[in-house]
């Protein structure tokens, strides 16, 4: 079966969610799938349960600053996390049936990550591997080599109606 590219973008909740939902869905089948965080930390609701489901997770740390409150010394060690992890991701591709990069267009413009090596490991993806990349504001660039592209939009968000609702366990993480 020939691998395809997913992009789910958009300012809308539910990237990440329909991501792991994919992961759920092919390790349901036998596939074997791998899940790899961007500018996140490893202690969220979707990290436990695909671990269960036995989804091969990775993220480099238990917990990511916000990319604006950084120093420029941790800036430059996030960008090193980053590209290491798209690495890892690019090395091991073709072990998987369904690979995500969850949140890598987020690392991309943010400025932690480069377009071009995220290009590459799209246009270099192992061949009957299905990979999923997620995050606001996908580059026309990535969103022209993708075979699926759903953009979540944000109709109605607490956060937008002025709320000052935290981001719930279970729910948003």
């Amino acid at each position: 079966m020939m691998g395809m590219v997913h992009i789910y973008t958009g300012d809308g909740k539910g990237k990440t969610t329909a991501a792991v939902g994919l992961c759920t869905r092919a390790a349901g089948h036998g596939k074997k799938a791998a899940f790899y965080e961007f500018l996140k930390g490893a202690k969220t609701g979707e990290a436990k349960s695909l671990a269960a489901l036995g989804v091969e997770f990775y993220c480099p740390v238990e917990r990511e600053k916000f990319t604006w409150t950084m120093t420029e010394e941790e800036k430059a060690e996030c960008r090193a996390r980053q590209a290491d992890t798209l690495a890892r991701a690019a090395a091991h591709m073709a072990e998987y049936d369904l690979v995500v990069l969850d949140e890598v267009l987020c690392a991309v413009n943010a400025g932690m990550l480069s377009l071009a090596d995220v290009l590459r490991t799209v246009r270099e993806k192992a061949p009957n591997t299905e990979l999923v990349l997620t995050g606001r504001g996908a580059p026309e660039e990535l969103i022209a080599l993708a075979d699926y592209v759903s953009v979540i939009e944000a109709r109605k968000h607490p956060f937008a109606d002025g709320a000052r609702t935290a981001a719930r366990e279970g729910v948003e993480y």
